[in-house]
């Protein structure tokens, strides 16, 4: 690979202090790379300096073809729970992490290739990728952003004119991903899984110094990190409820301790109510619903608690089990706190411990009846809104009947009376989005750009989530769900 005189310079803390967590490599020889999609936002907050680089300059660096001064590409060893089954060997079957660069702000993130060919851990595979998962990843991530929820980021999309072959012929693209950091429970599985503690503890130390690093002195520092880990996994779950968002994949592999949503692959946003909403192909137990993400979450955590233990207490691993318990009991609890706080704020109210039983029965009655009529989720919260402003009519024709609405809204009118009705319907509107990324919109999107190698869809999609809490007329399609018939079929799958 050709060394470019950088625009900017990668360091490499992750290669120079955890020797062994991974195996160097290159990209693959892409001949005709094209550029299709440049996140010049995100490389200015990156103080990258490549934003008035020419298309196919970018194109030659963000598909590793040109690498910039200080990269050492290279594959990140992890295992996983898959479905619950332990893997013990895993890592970046179709990726390579190619430095670190820390922002004008000096927070550090990585910039990782995905889809960039094989790799030591592709297991057969091509280690390719398909325009659309890339697309995909791109799309879904920055409505993620938009929405204000933690997670990784796109930063360039670039086609390779080459072919790539899954059930039919796909164009074959490579994504450039930024995050805080690739480091997931599986990292810590791995090794906890062949007992090697001292690489756990390498791994925990590294982990904290770049995540927490207020803990590093301390004594007790891989519990409390096991605290702040759980801490950041229940705000972000809890964000993903309320949003409506599935993950689809929960993988201990699929988790990042950094607390940001990573590897949009069988993912889906939620149309009409369901707590059983199930969209991936893979996913044929339900083990992944929408419903039982949080308890997910906990359950991976556990993962991590067992791979800590022995750095927790290293003389008697067995005598820390009770203080790992408490934070793990404790999970389930903040989140609910959290979720709650969040519905709160989605209907209006004012965050009131001394409302807080019976604001929870009018979150879960409202519920409820979104369950019980099958109301579109998202439509639902945002029309609420306009009744605060008394106009109930956008929000009655989502249901059969005014009348099946109207003791629960008496209620949470009731329940607001004593606030400003405008600021009410304010607070709503800003946390309440009016365009997410409606899956056939994402559909159409991707088969344009897939089939007639057509970007104006997906481009079009993007503007719309860039201001996902801005209602415009122009775009009143955007905010429409797909028919009935289009989400019974609907079925996401992982981009490999």
């Amino acid at each position: 690979m050709q060394e470019s005189a950088a625009p900017f310079h990668f360091s490499n803390s992750y290669a120079e202090e955890l020797l062994g967590f991974y195996v160097e490599g290159d990209p693959m020889t892409v001949e005709t790379p094209n550029l299709l999609q440049f996140n010049a936002s995100l490389a200015n907050e990156l103080g990258l300096g490549v934003a008035g680089l020419p298309s196919q300059d970018l194109a030659q660096i963000f598909s590793g073809q040109k690498l910039l001064a200080g990269s050492r590409p290279l594959a990140q060893t992890y295992a996983g729970h898959q479905f619950g089954r332990f893997s013990p060997q895993l890592g970046d079957g179709r990726g390579l992490l190619l430095g670190e660069v820390a922002g004008p702000n000096g927070f550090r993130r990585d910039i990782a290739l995905k889809g960039s060919g094989q790799t030591a851990f592709s297991r057969g595979g091509d280690g390719k990728a398909a325009i659309g998962p890339v697309l995909r990843e791109y799309l879904i991530g920055e409505a993620m952003h938009c929405l204000r929820i933690p997670t990784t980021r796109a930063l360039a999309a670039v086609a390779t004119g080459e072919s790539v072959y899954r059930e039919s012929v796909l164009p074959g693209a490579i994504l450039t991903r930024v995050a805080s950091s690739h480091i997931r429970i599986g990292t810590f599985e791995f090794f906890a899984s062949q007992q090697r503690w001292d690489q756990v503890r390498q791994l925990a130390d590294y982990a904290i110094e770049r995540h927490d690093p207020h803990l590093s002195g301390d004594n007790d520092r891989y519990l409390f990190f096991l605290q702040a880990v759980s801490e950041r996994q229940a705000a972000l779950v809890a964000n993903w409820m309320l949003i409506g968002f599935i993950h689809g994949v929960m993988n201990t592999d699929n988790m990042a301790i950094s607390g940001e949503t990573i590897d949009y692959g069988p993912c889906a946003y939620m149309e009409s109510f369901s707590p059983d909403a199930v969209f991936s192909s893979i996913d044929r137990q339900g083990r992944y619903a929408y419903k039982n993400q949080p308890q997910i979450a906990q359950w991976n955590l556990t993962r991590l608690a067992e791979a800590l233990l022995p750095l927790i207490d290293a003389d008697n691993p067995e005598r820390a089990v009770p203080k790992v318990k408490a934070i793990l009991n404790d999970f389930i609890l903040h989140y609910e706190n959290l979720w709650l706080a969040g519905a709160q704020a989605k209907l209006g109210l004012e965050n009131s411990t001394a409302d807080i039983d019976s604001d929870k029965l009018l979150v879960n009655d409202w519920l409820d009846l979104l369950k019980m009529y099958s109301v579109d989720y998202t439509l639902a919260w945002r029309r609420l809104a306009d009744s605060a402003d008394g106009n109930s009519e956008s929000l009655e024709v989502l249901f059969p009947s005014r009348e099946v609405l109207a003791d629960w809204l008496k209620r949470w009118h009731e329940r607001i009376a004593k606030q400003s009705a405008t600021e009410s319907a304010s607070r709503m509107r800003s946390v309440n989005p009016i365009y997410i990324p409606r899956n056939h919109l994402v559909e159409e999107a991707l088969d344009a750009a897939t089939n007639g190698a057509d970007l104006e869809p997906f481009q079009k999609l993007l503007a719309v989530l860039a201001h996902p809490f801005e209602e415009r007329k122009e775009f009143a399609g955007y905010a429409q769900p797909a028919s009935g018939k289009f989400t019974d079929s609907y079925k996401t799958f992982c981009g490999t």
